[in-house]
């Protein structure tokens, strides 16, 4: 029974005590515990396959410089697939970089279909990681202040 005095719907397959038992505790059935867990799986498999496409030299396109695949988000619904890049150099080899991979776009997104499959091939949108270059700054600023801390031990052993 629920607030209103109704009877929940029973789920396909569960006993009444089941039944009772999810409604009670408000637990997820496994159809909604399996959405969450499906896009992560097609995001490590365009991760691999996009890695192995970049690593092969399959893509003839100079503006790719060395670049890191970071990690790859995908929809819920499986529509969209953002992947998250690093790159070396400054920010104008990085502009480069992105629109080499954004030229480049359709190229992977037929090399996904073929590879992986699925109903319908993801939109792959390209993005720099900026939480790298943030994790960097901060591992930097933490390293200033251990030595300055180690500077300004040393300098009071002396007086």
């Amino acid at each position: 029974m629920t607030e209103a005095g109704l009877k929940a719907p029973r789920p396909r397959g569960a006993t009444t005590v089941e039944a009772d038992l999810k409604v009670r505790l408000q637990l997820p059935d496994a159809s909604h515990m399996a959405q969450g867990y499906r896009p992560d799986r097609v995001a490590d498999q365009i991760r691999q396959e996009l890695s192995e496409l970049l690593t092969r030299g399959e893509v003839h396109d100079p503006g790719i410089g060395f670049i890191t695949l970071t990690r790859v988000k995908v929809s819920p619904d499986l529509q969209v697939a953002r992947v998250f890049y690093t790159t070396m150099g400054d920010a104008n080899e990085r502009h480069e970089t992105a629109r080499a991979l954004e030229r480049a776009t359709p190229f992977f997104r037929r090399q996904i279909g073929s590879r992986i499959r699925l109903r319908r091939v993801p939109e792959i949108e390209f993005r720099f990681d900026e939480a790298i270059a943030s994790q960097d700054r901060i591992e930097q600023i933490l390293r200033d202040l251990h030595e300055e801390k180690r500077q300004r031990g040393g300098d009071e052993d002396d007086e």
